[in-house]
């Protein structure tokens, strides 16, 4: 098993625990220099807050360690909604890989596709991304 495939296994996990409590399955994690630095599940009904969406938690978690995060890759098991691909932008996250598409709300979805706009000049060049078929980034 590779890092990344490591890496995603992690989120289906947190996924899990996602919906083992309640919420939506989302897990993600954000990865720099191959250590995580954070890891999230989705928490909006637990703490009453729609922005607690598991990408967002992730990069809290990730902040309370260190406020480095430009180059880190985030994985997450969906794909980023408008809301986590502003957060990921603002960061300088310089990668993104994700499972499943969120369809019309997804960061990469036209006609507000913010996670890879190229149009926004104060956030620089969009992360790359990579979309996770059968074990292996495409």
């Amino acid at each position: 098993m590779n890092r990344d495939e490591e890496f995603m296994q992690r989120c289906f996990e947190l996924a899990e625990q996602a919906r083992a409590e309640g919420e939506s399955p989302v897990g993600s994690i954000l990865v720099k220099d191959n250590q995580i630095l954070g890891e999230g599940s989705e928490k909006s009904k637990q703490l009453g807050d729609i922005t607690r969406h598991a990408e967002v938690v992730a990069l809290l978690h990730a902040l309370k360690k260190t406020d480095r995060l430009k180059g880190a890759t985030l994985y997450t098991n969906v794909e980023p909604c408008m809301l986590c691909s502003y957060v990921i932008r603002h960061h300088g996250i310089k990668r993104v890989v994700f499972a499943q598409s969120s369809g019309e709300l997804g960061g990469t979805s036209q006609p507000y596709h913010i996670l890879s706009a190229t149009d926004i000049a104060s956030w620089g060049d969009p992360p790359e991304i990579e979309k996770w078929e059968s074990g292996e980034p495409q």
